[in-house]
């Protein structure tokens, strides 16, 4: 999977839109970044600005950005109601896929010590990407906000971690930090009462409610020795919640700021408010998700949804981001379209279409098209993406077989496992394209001189090492592809047998034309020794392979014919 990250800088500055549109632009700038939202107020004179992208452009884009508002922003001229202490008053990443809390804090940190060496101003790091545990919390980083920060920096314990401790008026200081994805969930009630929504909210809301003497709503609040009042904790962890009603609907809500979806994901907040709805005589008829939301809170709720009915597991991301939708009513409101709600399919929009993602008619007549590629490597991951789907779809039949209740997580693991298999196989196929695309890239590099020519050389000798790797890869995901078909064919349902055995040929043939593409791949760097052994290891897999199918085979027709 792609790393994908998050950034959503703040800056001082909602009501010159001129300004505004300055700084996106730096944003949009960067090849491979996405733009997904900018949100200006007026009444706090700052704009939230959201994009995303891999990591390495997202900070570029991130610095880009950040610098041009050093240029266009004066904060010796800045008001507003939002506390802030810099142009760009802070600047968040938040690991979105393919990517840990660990990496995104190590962004951030080369992202905050280029600001402060090239921009010259003070950079603070905060959140999970603090350096002290006293910086963490971003009130205490912008505590006295602009008007002071000069003194602040005079305070040897508030020197930057990045950036001189100089007090530059016209663009004071930025945080910069790594923090978990938020999601803004709100669920919706059968009820109109706000009274009886905030005490769902506080209920599961991990601050919980003041504790009372006596009388739970009505009795003396109990305060600690430092007088601060006693909290009778909530059931839900890095949940933030409040009841209110909207007039709109006519109904009234339950709003949730989810802070951390690993700790409380989506589906569990859902579940655990409708059980206290439930004991306040309430009903949760839906919910909405407000902005967006990464593809793997959606795929793990319909995850959890199907375990929850005993349903195999192993089934499509868009059959398992339908069963998220109507399971938490997230159209109840409105359509939920998946094209603009989750971050990762927002980001493909407008973007070349991939191989992957043509229908059969069309990917057949890409491959029958003068052009060299897609060729026999595209091809070949495909067939074998093909043959273990088949294997994939007996174990999803056999999990809800009359009769077989007991053995649905046998099946849904196998057919997990093999949904893993065919869709690394689907990905290959664009991979293989790519391999022979960077060869072409290399033939066409200038050769005019010897550094020239020796570079070129090297290139598409990298290039030609890179389009063997690739098949090679598909033959060994492919063969990976026997131990499910070999599963179903022992114990799947029998009707399907011989749609493991189709599955079985596929297989085969997506080794074997793997294999023929990393040997016409080679014959011009045999001289390496790598090569070499790349080759001798395709040779074994294949001779592997004929030895499985056949076996396999031969276990096939011994239960069609009863044997």
């Amino acid at each position: 999977m792609d790393q994908i990250i998050e950034c959503v800088p703040n800056f001082s500055e909602g009501r010159d839109m001129g300004m505004i549109r300055e700084i996106t632009n730096e944003i949009e700038s960067v090849e491979g970044v996405k733009l997904l939202d900018v949100d200006p107020g007026k009444a706090t004179n700052r704009t939230v600005v959201t994009f995303v992208g891999p990591p390495q452009q997202v900070i570029d884009a991130a610095f880009l950005a950040v610098k041009k508002a050093a240029q266009v922003i004066d904060m010796t001229k800045h008001s507003g109601e939002h506390p802030r202490f810099g142009a760009t008053d802070v600047c968040p990443l938040i690991p979105v896929a393919g990517i840990t809390m660990e990496e995104t804090v190590a962004w951030a940190r080369k992202l905050a010590e280029r600001i402060g060496e090239e921009l010259k101003f003070p950079v603070y790091c905060y959140e999970n990407a603090a350096t002290q545990e006293k910086r963490r919390n971003l009130a205490s980083v912008r505590s006295g906000e602009y008007e002071g920060l000069a003194d602040k920096l005079r305070d040897p314990q508030w020197k930057p971690d990045f950036g001189p401790a100089d007090f530059v008026p016209r663009t004071g200081a930025i945080a910069v930090g790594a923090r978990d994805f938020l999601v803004a969930y709100n669920v919706n009630l059968n009820t109109t009462s706000t009274r009886r929504a905030n005490a769902i909210a506080f209920d599961v809301r991990e601050r919980g409610r003041v504790k009372r003497e006596r009388n739970p709503l009505t009795g003396k609040v109990v305060k600690d020795k430092q007088g601060n009042p006693v909290m009778i904790p909530g059931s839900l962890k890095a949940v933030k919640g409040i009841g209110w009603f909207i007039e709109e609907y006519g109904i009234a809500q339950i709003s949730m700021n989810l802070t951390n979806i690993s700790v409380t994901p989506i589906h569990e907040a859902f579940d655990e408010v409708c059980r206290k709805a439930d004991e306040r005589g309430i009903r949760a008829t839906g919910s909405e998700i407000v902005g967006l939301v990464p593809l793997d809170a959606m795929l793990d709720a319909g995850r959890y949804f199907l375990r929850k009915q005993q349903r195999s597991l192993g089934v499509s991301d868009a059959e398992l981001i339908k069963i998220a939708v109507k399971s938490m009513g997230l159209d109840e409101l409105g359509p939920f379209n998946p094209e603009e709600k989750i971050i990762e399919y927002k980001m493909s929009k407008g973007m070349p279409k991939r191989l992957a993602g043509f229908s059969v008619k069309k990917f057949m007549e890409e491959a029958a098209s003068e052009s060299v590629a897609p060729g026999g490597g595209s091809v070949s991951a495909y067939i074998g993406s093909l043959g273990v789907a088949l294997s994939t779809m007996v174990a999803n039949i056999s999990s809800h077989k009359r009769g077989w209740d007991d053995k649905w997580e046998f099946f849904s693991d196998w057919a997990v496992k093999g949904k893993e298999i065919q869709e690394r196989l689907i990905d290959l196929v664009d991979e293989d394209t790519d391999a022979f695309n960077r060869i072409m890239a290399a033939y066409g590099m200038p050769k005019s001189t010897d550094e020239e020519t020796e570079a070129r050389n090297n290139a598409i000798r990298a290039a030609t090492i890179g389009a063997i790797e690739v098949p090679m890869e598909v033959m060994k995901t492919a063969f990976n592809g026997y131990e499910v078909a070999e599963a179903m064919i022992e114990h799947g349902n029998p009707n399907s047998l011989t749609d493991a055995g189709v599955g079985v040929l596929a297989i085969r043939t997506s080794i074997r034309g793997a294999w023929l593409n990393v040997q016409i791949n080679a014959v011009e760097v045999q001289d390496d020794p790598y090569v070499n052994d790349l080759l001798a290891e395709g040779a074994q897999i294949n001779r592997d392979s004929d030895a499985k199918e056949q076996e396999l085979m031969n276990n096939l027709e011994k239960k069609l014919s009863g044997k």
